[in-house]
């Protein structure tokens, strides 16, 4: 890319950004409402007084919108129904508000620490006003969700890797996989590639840290969350789902969409273990099949990408993924209802931008073992010495 070219598209992308924050303040300023928080208000404040974390109370979000109506409870494993009592210590809207703050600030050292290490500061501010532009960024700030302190801890597991720290780093992916079980996709592949310091560090991490609500709640709780989450098959049809699962559903051909998350799975389990890819190339993969592999692969799991798309920002087609996912949800939402073909396309730009992001790291890849092969090829052998005994 030429310094015009990223001059022009660093340019154009700063101003869509700018247009897209502009766009998404007032919705976050004026719409009423607690929206998912309160669904977590109401799970802690029911896993306080004994009751079922998972079910749905006076506080339960319920989402209807044109084609789509459906409960929104608690979806995340029992170690948040602990959590989550401490947003019912408040008011719920005060903690609403609070949460919000602390979330901002917490995604603000996670771009900072993700910037710091680009030594153009015109690249980085262009990069950092892009993420702020992030459609998953301002719907989390909307919902009330969770992500962005799980983000913070991904973007620090991931520079301690690239520092060769992975003890430290997997002792922040387990708290990301006990929330999020679908970045379990992460240490595994670590495991699979030969770096078992970080690998095994997250699997302890993370089941220690779920072990706790069994020793608080007892098994009970799990098996409410297995009966909730098994129950929630329709939820894939969601516009703002980008995984496999989500485009699949909305071809109209739902089990395509499981086929295709098992042989990336496999695919990239074969793939660790054959190459043994560096410790970026392994996580990058993992970040990315976490989400397209899942059931629910929301747009705010692509917050996690945040390293792998600034790693290759200098990549064309990778700022084309950055622009998509800029695209914000309330225009995705309005193709809820329209024709099936308008929500394939218009509708799923998250999940379109994935799969073009994984044919990135493809073709990456695939570039590197063809460089791998040629140098092989081309090396020049090494004459055999043969040991010739003197004659005296």
């Amino acid at each position: 890319m030429t310094a015009a070219t990223r001059w022009v598209t660093g340019l154009l992308t700063v101003i869509a950004a700018l247009l897209v924050i502009n766009a998404e303040l007032p919705r976050i300023i004026h719409e009423p409402g607690l929206w998912d928080f309160g669904s977590f208000v109401a799970s802690g404040r029911a896993a306080s007084e004994g009751l079922n974390p998972y079910g749905i109370y006076p506080l339960t979000l319920r989402v209807e919108l044109p084609g789509f109506e459906s409960w929104n409870p608690n979806l995340n494993p029992p170690i948040s129904a602990l959590l989550f009592q401490a947003f019912d210590a408040a008011d719920p809207y005060v903690a609403y508000q609070v949460w919000r703050w602390i979330s901002v600030a917490v995604y603000a050292v996670a771009i900072l620490l993700l910037v710091s290490r680009i030594s153009n500061r015109v690249e980085a501010l262009i990069i950092a006003v892009w993420t702020f532009a992030l459609a998953g960024f301002w719907d989390t700030l909307f919902l009330g969700q969770i992500y962005l302190p799980l983000v913070l801890a991904g973007i620090a597991a991931w520079l301690l890797l690239e520092r060769g720290a992975g003890l430290w780093a997997g002792l922040l992916i387990g708290p990301v996989v006990a929330m999020k079980p679908n970045f379990l996709v992460w240490p595994v592949l670590l495991l699979l590639s030969g770096h078992y310091r970080s690998a095994i560090a997250a699997f302890v991490t993370a089941g220690a840290i779920s072990l706790i609500p069994l020793v608080i709640y007892g098994p009970e709780v799990y098996r409410q969350w297995f009966e909730l989450v098994a129950a929630d098959g329709d939820r894939a049809l969601f516009l703002t789902n980008g995984s496999f699962a989500g485009l699949a559903a909305r071809a109209g051909v739902p089990s395509f969409g499981l086929v295709l998350g098992f042989i990336l799975l496999a695919g990239l389990a074969v793939w660790a273990l054959w190459r043994r890819p560096d410790v970026l190339t392994v996580s990058a993969f993992a970040l990315l099949a976490s989400v397209l592999a899942s059931p629910l692969g929301w747009v705010h799991y692509t917050l996690f990408l945040l390293p792998v798309i600034v790693r290759r920002w200098h990549q064309p087609t990778m700022r084309i993924v950055a622009l998509l996912l800029i695209v914000p949800v309330p225009f995705i939402i309005d193709q809820l209802g329209k024709p099936a073909w308008i929500q394939l396309t218009l509708g799923s730009v998250y999940g379109w931008a994935l799969v073009l992001c994984l044919a990135i790291l493809i073709a990456d890849e695939w570039r590197r073992i063809r460089q791998d092969e040629n140098r092989r090829s081309t090396a020049i052998p090494v004459p055999e010495r043969r040991y010739t005994p003197s004659v005296s």
